[in-house]
């Protein structure tokens, strides 16, 4: 399942803000990200037409089966790589941007060697 990196970085922010959002909307997406409204509303569609979210007649946003595939594998490497980063000693700013650059073009292979090797090295 191959998206570009706009569209990973959508459906993680979905998921985020779904965590603390009753439900989430193209504005709390547009503000979460700084984007204007209607540059996620075209995102929206796109990610509607490849099934990767719903949209209700509200306008209420929730991630299909793929979406949330999707966004959980980006969470997880955004969460595991900037931990990292920060045990390695980056500050922690600088560690979230890179992560976030990382996430999208570390290959499954190599994330899951540093998963691995995180595991069995804690502190």
């Amino acid at each position: 399942m191959v998206v570009n990196e706009s569209a990973e970085n959508y459906l993680e922010t979905i998921l985020i803000l779904s965590k603390s959002h009753p439900v989430v909307r193209s504005v709390d997406v547009a503000e979460e990200l700084g984007f204007k409204k209607s540059s996620v509303s075209v995102a929206m569609k796109n990610l509607r037409e490849k099934q990767h979210i719903t949209v209700t007649k509200e306008g209420f946003i929730y991630l299909t089966e793929s979406g949330r595939q999707i966004a959980d594998m980006i969470y997880e490497r955004h969460q595991l790589l900037s931990q990292w980063l920060i045990r390695l000693g980056v500050e922690p700013k600088t560690a979230v941007n890179d992560a976030c650059r990382m996430e999208h073009v570390v290959s499954a292979e190599s994330f899951a060697a540093i998963k691995k090797y995180i595991s069995e090295h804690p502190e």
